[in-house]
């Protein structure tokens, strides 16, 4: 058999299956596509998900792939054994309601046996116990003995995840030989040990489980495959591990040439060789992906791999930075498979030179750090996460590297106590930020750039631009993180792009930035506030929505062109409302205040009373006349000494420079302005007003709308009619007179309840003057009363007084699961002693309530209405102690 080389192997398998009828689709991106459940592709089908689940239409029925792929989740035992990486390419042939396992099983094995020449003799396959089909197929078509057909459970050949699409799987194994084997006499398929390798697994997705084990036949059925690129060479070129294939032998023979290390003389080395061998690979592919180092998501996973491969490189004794020399290895490995490292190549060196050299600033203080922290352990085993936090934050070390450094010396960390200094710290920094929008909050990220560079807005006359990306800024809106200058962005990553010259209206002067996409051959730049920072300079900001953008890049800026369109209308529109107030009530309006944006305009006058309907309705009038008037609009750039000249409307106490934009329509208004507008104010359409109020002594605000948003607000304003005319059982036109005969009603039902309920209480207090007590000669009433609020127990306090003469009453009731306390006191009884705030106060406890009041009357609240007896109870003990005080 031919030992083909990793690079030969992937080029067989993906023609192997074009011959079959099979798109050939190249690698997807590591970064995840609209998949929230991933952050770094991590298999085969990964991104194939969307065909499979229905939500995208493949392009063909049949597909094939080589993905590159990155697992992390036991990348603490790369480097200790030779079966773990972090890396790694994922052969696969996907069928989407095609062919199925008659298909499926033969090709596989024709190309395991023919094409790659494994001998068949050594290959077993496995398949799910209850898969007939599949067993029958291997034993009766393929001519597989029964005796090396495996059959195997849920557990290693049924794939399923949750609910959905589902199903068994074959897998093939591969015979190493004796030498890899552990020598116990069951050792065969299924063993622990290295002899009998899987080199492919094929899932066939025919099942769907309604998430309680309950399976049924789907529709269309699908195969997915997957087989490991590196695996399979292991088996061809017959090496020990995946370490030792052609690709992977050229990166490790560099590591140790660098190292003066020699590969299996020592196992401590072993490990670093293996760790940076693995690491640089992850690595580049990452950073080829526009993955950034960081300290969350898959920049965070980056980070660490670059970190943890520098910090075995001076375990094996290399001095100062070395990873970009093993990059250009990687590329050259790889770059038939991948060109686009090639093309990428400077950019990944730059990051990894970039990050190499922020850690190598740090590390050996670090360590230096770390090892008076474990002296000062004294024996004990476990370091404080309080000092893990110290390393993490001020010296860059990634938390696993501590812990990694900490076990090998049979040290562990406190981890519990690491992430509450980790939460301390980001609430204390929090609150020492003062985070308004990118603005405020990012203000110094933008001040690490070039002075020299500036942008020019050209977007008052295009809409649309191609420019080269002049510098990136990294953003964290939530603030768990410092923003960064950065060399790009990958998806789903925040940040602001910055050009020498764009069509993107940066806010300023009370008109909102513009929204739009930024593109590039590599990714799509979605916009969502364009500002102005740091010197002459306008930031876009927003996400990245697919692949990844870089600083060079040639990239088209688009504007939203309906969103810029509207805010032209609002803020013409307002230019026009400006000079109608003017009109409408003088000379002394002056603009305090101005904001537009796609859906209304915001405009604060001075003005020292509110205004009146009419005066709206003519301001509102005068501004519809002008945009019936088709007025031109017409904007000249002139010097600040020749705008006054013609009169133009200028801000009070603001700075101009020396050449201003003057903007007229036609010759009623004329103002400076550097905001972008319609051309005629026809294409203003309609303008309402829709609200006035005031903002602050002398200063009144308008809201309005105009163009299309006003044909909305009606619309919204007849909908709303219209639901309530259902509601009413009548017509929108007969709606007022309706409201007017229903208040009517209202009216009248309220007086006759209220006249029920004082009929109801006085009914409850029949009899109660028989319950008069003679206090040291004083009448005392206390009584309760059932669902009477507070106005009613007043009234009936008034009448029982009258009733009474001179006295003391104490009025309680429970209403809606509330109590309420009235007492009232007479003249006479007042001389006595008595006083009805202090009754109350020393019995409204009892309620769970409190309250008080003045000599004659008081009132309390409470809220336990099962403490009213122990009120009525304890009211003459009070009542006595006052009169004998």
């Amino acid at each position: 058999m031919e030992k083909y080389g990793v690079n030969q192997l992937r080029k067989m398998f993906l023609e192997y299956f074009e011959e079959k009828g099979h798109l050939k689709m190249n690698s997807f991106s590591l970064v995840p596509h609209n998949d929230n459940s991933l952050l770094i592709i991590n298999s085969g089908m990964a991104p194939l998900k969307p065909y499979f689940t229905g939500q995208e239409i493949p392009p063909r029925k049949r597909v094939t792939t080589c993905q590159k792929c990155v697992r992390t989740g036991d990348i603490d035992n790369v480097g200790k054994t030779a079966r773990h990486g972090t890396f790694f390419e994922m052969l696969g042939n996907f069928s989407f309601g095609d062919y199925f396992k008659k298909e499926a099983i033969p090709w596989a094995w024709e190309f395991l046996t023919e094409t790659v020449g494994l001998d068949p003799d050594r290959l077993y396959p496995s398949v799910y116990v209850d898969d007939d089909e599949a067993y029958r197929i291997w034993n009766e078509d393929m001519k597989i003995p029964a005796d090396r057909i495996f059959k195997f459970g849920k557990e290693d050949n049924f794939w399923e995840h949750g609910s959905g699409p589902c199903g068994p799987c074959t897998e093939i194994y591969y015979d190493r030989g004796e030498k890899y084997g552990c020598g116990k006499p069951g050792c065969t398929v299924g063993c622990d040990c290295d002899r009998y390798m899987e080199v492919w697994n094929v899932v066939f997705s025919q099942f769907d489980n309604d998430g309680h084990g309950n399976y049924s036949d789907l529709v269309q059925k699908n195969i997915d495959t997957g087989m490991g690129l590196e695996r399979l060479a292991v088996a061809v070129q017959d090496v020990d591990s995946i370490f030792d294939v052609d690709t992977l032998k050229s990166l490790r023979d560099a590591v140790c040439g660098m190292s003066g290390k020699t590969y299996h003389a020592s196992d401590r080395d072993d490990v670093s060789i293996r760790v940076i061998t693995d690491h640089i690979r992850s690595a580049t592919f990452m950073i080829s992906d526009g993955i950034m180092p960081s300290n969350t998501g898959r920049g965070y996973v980056l980070r660490r791999i670059i970190r943890r491969a520098c910090r075995h490189g001076k375990l094996l004794g290399i001095d100062g930075a070395f990873l970009t020399k093993l990059a250009d290895v990687v590329i050259e490995g790889s770059k038939d498979g991948y060109p686009e490292l090639e093309e990428k190549k400077s950019f990944i060196m730059n990051v990894i030179s970039e990050e190499e050299e922020k850690f190598e600033k740090t590390i050996n203080q670090g360590l230096e750090i770390l090892d008076g922290m474990i002296n000062s352990l004294s024996g004990k085993k476990v370091l404080s996460g309080e000092d893990g936090f110290k390393l993490f934050d001020t010296f860059g070390f990634p938390v696993d590297l501590t812990k990694e450094i900490l076990e090998e010396k049979g040290i562990s960390l406190d981890e519990e106590g690491f992430e509450k200094a980790a939460k301390e710290h980001k609430e204390k920094a929090k609150g020492s930020w003062k985070k308004t929008n990118y603005m405020g909050a990012a203000s110094t990220v933008y001040e690490e750039l070039d002075a020299a560079l500036n942008t020019e807005f050209t977007g008052y006359d295009s809409l649309e631009a191609s420019e080269e990306i002049a510098a990136l800024c990294l953003l964290h809106p939530e603030g768990d993180e410092e923003d960064s200058v950065s060399e790009a962005l990958s998806e789903g990553e925040h940040g602001a792009v910055i050009t020498r010259k764009t069509p993107f209206y940066g806010t300023m002067g009370g008109q909102v930035g513009d929204t739009g996409v930024i593109s590039t051959s590599d990714g799509e730049f979605k916009v969502t506030e364009t500002i102005h920072v740091a010197g002459s300079k306008i930031a876009h900001v927003g996400v990245v929505t697919k692949g990844m953008i870089k600083k060079g890049d040639r990239a088209v800026l688009k504007v939203n062109e309906k969103g810029r369109m509207d805010t032209c209308r609002n803020h013409s529109a307002t230019h026009l409302m400006q000079k109608a107030l003017r009109e409408v009530l003088g000379s002394h309006v002056e603009q305090k205040g101005s904001y537009q944006d796609p859906e209304k305009t915001r405009f604060d006058f001075s003005h020292f009373k509110a205004m009146t309907a009419e005066e709206l309705k003519q301001v509102e009038e005068i501004v519809n006349e002008k945009i019936a008037a088709a007025l031109l609009v017409d904007t000249k750039e002139m010097s600040i000494e020749e705008a006054k000249k013609t009169g133009a409307m200028a801000l009070f106490g603001e700075k101009y420079g020396d050449r201003v934009r003057v903007v007229n329509m036609g010759d009623w208004s004329v103002e400076l302005c550097g905001g972008t507008h319609v051309k005629n104010t026809s294409q203003i359409s309609q303008f309402k007003i829709v609200s006035e109020s005031g903002v602050s002594a002398g200063v009144r605000r308008i809201e309005a709308i105009s163009g299309d948003n006003v044909r909305k607000y009606y619309e919204k304003l007849e909908s709303q009619a219209d639901e309530a005319a259902a509601l009413l059982k009548t017509t929108p036109s007969e709606l007022a007179e309706h409201i007017k005969k229903l208040q009517a009603e209202l009216k009248a039902l309220k007086s006759e309840n209220e006249s029920l309920k004082n009929k109801a209480a006085s009914g409850q207090l029949e009899g109660v003057l028989d319950k008069v007590l003679d206090i040291n000669g004083v009448k005392f009433l206390a009584a309760s009363v059932d669902n009477v609020d507070m106005n009613g127990l007043r009234d009936l306090g008034d009448k029982l007084k009258d009733k009474l003469g001179d006295g003391v009453i104490l009025l309680v009731s429970s209403k809606d699961g509330k109590v309420n306390l009235v007492s009232m006191v007479t003249d006479e009884c007042i001389k006595k002693g008595a006083h009805a705030g202090n009754l109350i106060k020393g019995v409204a406890a009892l309620v769970g309530g409190g309250g008080g009041g003045r000599p004659n009357m008081a009132q309390a609240g409470g809220k336990d209405p099962s403490g009213i007896p122990a009120v009525i109870e304890k009211a003459p003990e009070i009542l006595k102690s006052q009169l004998e005080a």
